[in-house]
């Protein structure tokens, strides 16, 4: 069985809808690729029938990955978590000890994690490393790049 992913209704929202894309225009593209090979000729000889029988597999396997993914998929009401500890979709700005350097990170699910958006997966070294915290708190984090330490100066949803 897989493991419980909890989402944010907008990563929620997207997830449903590239579901949807891939089982209707994804799939009508696949067929006319395959249709179109199939009219090339002896399809024991033909390597385009062959690499578009294979994007399909990979095609109805990456619809059953995300089916199983949103089938194993909660939804976070964000407004009923507590907001003095660090949580999973909790915003939280820290603050690098020896830098000074503040940034804001949004603990989301590992399919959600978009460094760009500030949104972090809640596996990433940073975020374990947050999760159960206080504001006013000081953490040392092992990252890849070594130890590193932060204090927490807010948390929000």
């Amino acid at each position: 069985m897989a493991d419980v992913a909890y989402y944010t209704k907008e990563g929620l929202e997207n997830l449903k809808e590239e579901l949807q894309q891939l089982k209707t225009t994804g799939r009508a593209n696949i067929a006319k690729a395959i249709a179109e090979a199939r009219d090339k000729g002896d399809l024991s000889e033909n390597a385009e029938y062959d690499a578009a029988k294979e994007a399909q597999g990979l095609h109805e396997a990456k619809i059953a990955k995300l089916g199983e993914l949103l089938a194993n998929a909660r939804l976070l009401d964000e407004s009923k978590l507590d907001t003095s500890k660090v949580l999973a979709l909790s915003v939280v700005k820290i603050k690098n000890v020896k830098n000074g350097a503040t940034m804001s990170y949004q603990l989301v699910s590992e399919n959600e994690a978009d460094l760009k958006t500030g949104k972090i997966s809640v596996a990433s070294p940073i975020a374990k490393g947050l999760l159960g915290k206080k504001v006013g708190e000081k953490i040392e984090i092992t990252v890849p790049a070594g130890k590193m330490e932060f204090e927490i100066l807010e948390i929000s949803r």
